[in-house]
């Protein structure tokens, strides 16, 4: 399996840094989640918004 890191430019809270490594796993696995649910659905709403611009096509073409 392959992992990718998000890096960020703010610092970690120290609470984060001051913690265990499992904590870190946990805490950077959370994140991971959370972005990828908001991708997920910011394609999903560009996908959506693309297939009604397709469906329109065909009438604003049939109407010349």
């Amino acid at each position: 399996m392959t992992e990718t890191f998000v890096t960020t430019t703010r610092p970690l809270p120290s609470s984060i840094l001051h913690n265990g490594t499992e904590v870190r796993r946990q805490h950077t696995r959370a994140a991971a989640r959370k972005l990828a649910g908001f991708l997920r659905r910011k394609i999903r709403r560009i996908n959506r918004k693309a297939t009604e611009v397709a469906q329109d096509m065909p009438q604003v073409q049939g109407g010349h």
